[in-house]
């Protein structure tokens, strides 16, 4: 019988749905990455979120591994070149969250424009001000969406209803038959010249890398607000931050980071996110956008799917 080891915390159905098929799944979420490593030879499939590295070191004691099963989407803490040429399968479930990731950063933005956490902070304060408070809306406002997979057209949905014009870049898309809603495929260069917010909605590898530097935001042609529920290192911080202060980004809606481990901030970020963390204009969560109590099941349903048709 085939093994499958669960590295962290999932919903009871994939459990019950892996031991249907005919494996025997050994269920350690709070095993670590260096105990992980020590066993991945025992078996045949492993669960794993992003504690777990896949990478060079890992994957070659996984003599026996038949696939990878990721919690999620993002495939940059697996090594894809050796998976490949071990013949490891690698399954992921962007549809599971891509829900939960939408409506998140909607939630974001709608709480930047109405100021609702400075808001909310100064009436539990006793501290009533309505002039500095006045919002701003989101309708006639142009939207561009960097990167069309599965939470582009999600997030793009969710902000059709809200009477805005939808730009829309992928380099990887030939075509836009995803799309749920009427959008504006176009290069990058009219969402710079064009776009007031900017939702960053792409995977982490080496050509999306600090995609948002001080480059990119000097080619946009006027002042716009920036999305990032994506992954940290998409965005350079430093860049950002000054950007921010120079009123060339006029705010920011933030979800994930380039170091999410505060306990390991060197003295120059702690000084960083510091600056940035005291900013009215940011809104700021630990890297949950994709964390729903629906998205937890939808996940393990997605990689059920996946891991049947494997086994087929």
């Amino acid at each position: 019988m085939d093994r499958i080891l669960v590295t962290d915390d999932v919903h009871p159905i994939l459990l019950k749905g892996l031991e249907e098929m005919g494996y025997a799944c050994e269920y350690q979420p709070d095993i670590s990455l260096a105990e992980t490593t020590a066993i991945v030879s025992d078996y045949q499939g492993i669960v794993i979120n992003s504690k777990i590295k896949a990478d060079k070191a890992f994957l070659q004691k996984a003599d026996q591994l038949r696939f990878v099963a990721r919690l999620g989407s993002g495939l940059d803490i697996i090594d894809l070149e050796i998976t490949s040429d071990q013949g490891i399968a690698v399954l992921s479930a962007p549809e599971g969250n891509a829900n939960a990731v939408a409506e998140h950063a909607v939630a974001m933005l709608l709480c930047l424009f109405n100021n609702i956490l400075s808001a909310d902070a100064e009436v539990r304060d006793f501290d009533w001000d309505r002039e500095g408070n006045r919002g701003v809306e989101l309708a006639g406002k142009k939207v561009g969406i960097i990167g069309f997979g599965h939470t582009g057209p999600a997030l793009a949905a969710k902000l059709s209803g809200f009477d805005v014009d939808i730009l829309v870049h992928d380099p990887y898309r030939e075509n836009f038959d995803n799309a749920l809603c009427p959008i504006t495929p176009c290069d990058l260069s009219q969402i710079q010249q064009e776009a007031d917010i900017i939702s960053m909605n792409v995977s982490l590898n080496p050509t999306s890398k600090n995609f948002v530097d001080r480059q990119f935001i000097n080619r946009c042609q006027k002042p716009f607000y920036l999305i990032n529920t994506s992954r940290g290192n998409v965005v350079k911080t430093s860049d950002l931050l000054q950007s921010l202060e120079a009123g060339k980004v006029l705010g920011a809606c933030l979800d994930v980071f380039e170091n999410e481990k505060t306990a390991t901030f060197t003295n120059d970020e702690r000084e960083m996110y510091g600056r940035l963390y005291q900013k009215k204009n940011v809104v700021l969560t630990p890297h949950v956008a994709g964390w729903t109590v629906e998205s937890k099941r939808k996940i393990a349903e997605v990689l059920l799917e996946k891991i049947a048709l494997l086994k087929n």
